[in-house]
């Protein structure tokens, strides 16, 4: 667990920072107790001798496809942009492979998951789920890669994204030029869009990117996917789904905890974004949000608290909602994937609906379900 190479304070201050990190889990009743290497082993990674991760997932990193030449198959090209000359920073840049040739494009900026510890641009299940994207909607995608926690921890995942906003704001100006692929975008219609982790990010560079002028981008909406939010209280979804296959209690923890710097408690707003802090101010300024969980995922509480603090600050909020399922169940099922980009799709488009708009000015929030699962009672989930 600890480098190798550690002396005998920073080993006795690691060793209490795991005490204060636990002591809540531990402390739960209904929790079976689990230690650091047991949540490692999960995760697969270990530490290096230097502090840093050893990251061992066995999910396979991927090439763009920057020709269809190269992949017959192709249902959309990609290419890699480097955004600086000094660090490795970068993005995975999406188009379709036939692009409409009189219609600008949504442009969608997407920040992959992974709990801020694992996973890349270039892993190939979110690879393939900016394909989709880009090819269903269609769409222009921006794909951010961004640095990973514990080496950087928040906010560090936060500035990267914004960063990468300001590299889009940079390419519609035509600072230095622009890239070709970027004339098919709408630099008037931009949604961040992000599935656990990465709705986390979505959610809060949206709120950072208000103290910005980032004319001429506008942007119009935020994608929320299972987002990967938390707190120091258990919600109900967390204490049912303890042992869960995909985001177990002692996991989740231990996540949080390498995510977090070492002074902030998991009630800081980064965590738990209703908790306080300097976003409260800003949230009624945010645009239209599309929120989707899985009753079958334990942080599913947290985008229903999410949806009813946004309802009280008078944001449109769009919602589904689903029976069962389980984190990030639209990587490994065509169907619950498929349900997914539909929705996504809708709501860039903006497909007429039934709702008035000054419903949604005053607060309304739409359900997409057939019907309100949030109303008809969650304990059949």
């Amino acid at each position: 667990m600890l480098p190798k190479d550690s002396k005998p304070w920073n080993t006795l201050f690691f060793l209490i920072f795991l005490f204060i990190s636990f002591h809540q889990s531990l402390s739960d009743p209904n929790l079976i107790e689990h230690t650091w290497q047991e949540a490692f082993e999960a995760l697969g990674i270990s530490w290096n001798p230097d502090g840093t991760l050893n990251r061992s997932i066995l999910i396979p990193m991927v090439d763009p496809t920057p020709d269809a030449d190269a992949n017959p198959s192709a249902v959309a090209l990609s290419q890699d942009v480097y955004l600086s000359p000094y660090n490795k920073a970068y993005v995975r840049l999406y188009i379709p492979v036939n692009p409409p040739k009189n219609q600008k494009l949504p442009l969608i900026i997407y920040f992959h998951g992974g709990d801020f510890v694992l996973f890349s641009a270039s892993t190939v299940i979110f690879h393939n789920f900016s394909n989709d994207i880009a090819s269903q909607f269609p769409a222009v995608v921006v794909s951010v890669e961004y640095r990973l926690a514990p080496e950087n921890r928040l906010p560090a995942a936060y500035d990267d994204a914004l960063n990468a906003i300001a590299w889009v704001r940079a390419q519609a100006l035509g600072i230095g030029g622009r890239d070709p692929w970027l004339e098919y975008a709408d630099f008037s219609r931009v949604f961040l869009l992000g599935s656990s982790a990465g709705a986390n990010i979505a959610y809060h560079v949206a709120l950072r990117a208000l103290d910005f002028d980032i004319t001429p981008l506008q942007i119009k909406g935020l994608l929320l996917n299972q987002a990967y939010f938390g707190g120091l209280r258990r919600t109900q979804s967390e204490t049912r789904l303890i042992d869960d296959p995909y985001v177990p209690l002692y996991v989740n923890d231990v996540l949080w905890s390498l995510a977090l710097s070492k002074n902030l408690n998991r009630d800081h707003e980064f965590c738990n974004p209703i908790s306080g802090g300097t976003y409260l101010g800003r949230v009624f300024r945010l645009p239209k949000v599309y929120i989707k969980g899985d009753f079958g995922d334990p942080l599913v509480d947290r985008s229903v608290q999410l949806l009813h603090f946004l309802q009280s600050r008078k944001v449109p909020v769009y919602y589904r909602f689903n029976r069962g399922g389980y984190h990030g169940i639209e990587l490994q099922n065509t169907t619950a994937a498929q349900q997914l980009y539909n929705d996504m799709r809708w709501f860039v488009y903006d497909v007429d609906i039934d709702v008035k708009s000054e419903d949604l000015s005053s607060g309304k929030y739409v359900n997409l379900n057939t019907v309100d699962i949030l109303s008809s009672g969650r304990a059949s989930y």
